[in-house]
């Protein structure tokens, strides 16, 4: 097991100030209509849209995301995070004024003792309890009581009433769409469930699903697997990390928080197979980048090896990629690290250029009615 490792941030904040001048959060903002986030998946998961961009040549493909396996090649390696979102948004109320309150479950800090937002958090301060409501809006027997607050308003509180507050989430639990999708309160659709979870999803962890597996289904993967590229799966479970806003104008000044990962033995000697052999390292979502260049970056040889840690890596123009080669991803928020990251896949050479690269072609996919953030198409960057 790895010692808890803050592996990227050095790295990341030294590349920057080394090379460039500061990039500002304002430099990564672009428009885009209220209209084209989507707010459903696609009917069928891989006739989503895909937009696929050539670094090479900057050249652009529109096509279906089933089209992906034309941009594969024979001893490509498909690496894929398998967290699993599990329902970590819960409803409470103040057993004395009857106040309503909602709570996001965001990272375990042990069983039954979790960091979370509570909104309103001005009514939540150390020492508050919260009974927890079920699905019909009644107690449930649970409650919880804020423990601390950290200097972002976020909560630690620890869990009374039920042995294992992920049990009791199943059943009064929501999915914790973003909220940029429009739902009732209340218990989540049928729809949600299913897909807004990837069809390898595994491990129990994740407050927001790992948006660029969404398009695959059973059939893609096994035309996949049939035409010699292979798969392999880590795990980084989804918090708040990766989809916090970005405060600071500086990046150089913007700090993630940690997020826990895991990588196996299987998949580390996944990755040195395809390195040996020539083939790319594909990673499916800017996840599985974190994973992967987390692991790389505590090697002295950039090797990925096997391990489990947490991770503040912020990658963002300029950043040397270690290990991944290729990049399965959707179309992100506007000023967001994920947009950064994309940006700094884009071109690896000069900051600027790969930032321009990228909010180029999401201009073009908005002119092309592409649906955008987690629900809606995919970007192949090749």
């Amino acid at each position: 097991m790895w010692a808890q490792p803050r592996c990227g941030w050095a790295a990341s904040r030294s590349a920057t100030r080394s090379t460039c001048l500061p990039m500002r959060t304002s430099d990564f903002d672009y428009p885009l209509p209220e209209d084209l986030i989507a707010q459903h998946p696609a009917p069928i998961r891989d006739q989503s849209r895909l937009l696929v961009f050539h670094r090479d040549s900057g050249h652009i493909d529109h096509r279906r995301f089933a089209d992906i396996l034309d941009y594969l090649r024979p001893g490509d390696l498909l690496v894929m995070n398998d967290s699993k979102v599990f329902p970590a948004r819960l409803r409470g109320r103040d057993p004395v004024t009857g106040g309503k309150f909602e709570i996001l479950l965001c990272d375990e800090m042990g069983r039954n003792d979790w960091w979370t937002m509570i909104r309103p958090g001005k009514r939540a301060p150390v020492g508050k309890r919260v009974d927890l409501l079920d699905l019909a809006g009644q107690p449930n027997g649970a409650f919880v009581e804020v423990t601390e607050v950290n200097a972002e308003g976020h909560r630690r509180v620890r869990v009374h009433g039920h042995h294992d507050i992920l049990e009791l989430a199943e059943t009064c639990g929501e999915i914790p769409l973003p909220p940029y999708i429009e739902r009732a309160a209340g218990a989540s659709s049928a729809t949600d469930k299913e897909r807004y979870q990837t069809i390898y999803a595994q491990q129990a962890g994740s407050i927001a699903a790992p948006t660029a597996g969404l398009h695959f289904t059973p059939e893609l993967l096994a035309r996949v697997r049939s035409a010699r590229i292979q798969t392999a799966f880590v795990t980084l479970h989804v918090g708040i990390g990766t989809f916090a806003p970005v405060k600071a104008d500086d990046l150089a000044d913007h700090r993630m928080h940690e997020e826990r990962f895991s990588v196996s033995d299987t998949t580390a000697a996944a990755i040195a197979a395809t390195k040996a052999n020539g083939g790319r390292v594909v990673a499916v979502g800017t996840t599985s980048v974190r994973v992967l260049e987390s692991s790389a970056a505590l090697s002295p040889t950039g090797a990925v090896t096997a391990g489990a840690g947490r991770t503040s890596i912020f990658i963002h123009p300029p950043y040397r990629f270690r290990c991944v080669d290729a990049l399965v991803t959707n179309f992100h928020l506007p000023k967001s690290t994920l947009l950064m990251l994309v940006s700094a896949f884009a071109d690896q050479v000069e900051a600027t250029a790969g930032r321009d690269r990228v909010i180029a072609a999401y201009a073009e996919a908005v002119r092309e009615r592409y649906r955008f953030f987690s629900y809606g198409d995919a970007m192949f960057l090749a």
